[in-house]
């Protein structure tokens, strides 16, 4: 099963199950600091839009792209004031916007290591002069997996999700 069919799947399960997170406030907010009053965000990975509303309570514009057609349906629902694309990661050189910031939280995590650098570049690339990039993604296991398709039964079925682990040494 790909990501955009598992993310289909589990769309409203998956939102349902963070809506109450809160882990991600404390480096959101320092981005979000960063940035110009008003200025405009490129959510990657927007996911059900918990961030993309965060974002316009702010007082930002906010673009939000995700593979999962589902979770942009329920990101349209949860805050319709922002601008939602279905669209990869691995396809943002199809936009043609510029942004002030770019938020890609917990979504690189989903990109194999030989096609991240190019992700990122891509992500940079969307920055207006003087933009800031914030890129959150999981920290590498103890055992050294760097990557590894996971098998997951969250919500009473079976999925699975591909993630890819960074460290800093």
């Amino acid at each position: 099963m790909d990501l955009r069919e598992t993310y289909n799947r589990i769309a409203e399960d998956w939102h349902n199950d963070h809506k109450a997170d809160d882990w991600w406030v404390e480096g959101t907010d320092m981005f979000a600091s960063l940035l110009p009053k008003e200025g405009s965000v490129l959510d990657v990975g927007c996911a059900g839009g918990i961030k993309a509303k965060y974002f316009l309570d702010r007082g930002f514009s906010v673009t939000g792209i995700d593979i999962s057609e589902n979770l942009i349906a329920i990101a349209k629902r949860e805050a319709p004031e922002a601008e939602y694309k279905v669209l990869s990661m691995t396809e943002l050189d199809s936009l043609a916007e510029q942004f002030e910031g770019v938020f890609a939280q917990a979504s690189l995590l989903h990109i194999p290591k030989a096609e991240s650098a190019e992700v990122v570049r891509a992500m940079a690339d969307r920055l207006k002069p003087g933009g800031h990039l914030y890129i959150a993604v999981k920290q590498a296991k103890q055992e050294g997996m760097e990557e590894e398709l996971k098998e997951e039964d969250d919500y009473g079925y079976s999925y699975q999700r591909f993630f890819s682990y960074i460290s800093l040494f």
